[in-house]
């Protein structure tokens, strides 16, 4: 799936990626390959993606993330 990044400033991330775990308002949640359309908040934590088994760890203090069409935006504070 294709998930990208953004802040205010610059793209963080823009590419395919095999999963991306959130910090949602409830908790953490995972999105994965077809994932049902989302829309949710996010709160202060860290957002983990996965690319070829590699994790990379972003820390965030809050924002909101779409997914849909197997296309994941996420804009960061």
């Amino acid at each position: 799936m294709n998930l990208e990044i953004i802040s205010p400033e610059k793209t963080v991330y823009s590419g395919q990626v095999e999963s991306v775990t959130l910090p949602g308002a409830i908790g953490l949640f995972t999105i994965l390959d077809r994932h049902a359309p989302i829309i949710s908040a996010l709160t202060k934590g860290v957002i983990t993606y996965s690319v070829a088994g590699e994790k990379t760890v972003i820390p965030v203090n809050g924002g909101f993330v779409e997914a849909k069409n197997n296309n994941v935006s996420v804009c960061i504070e």
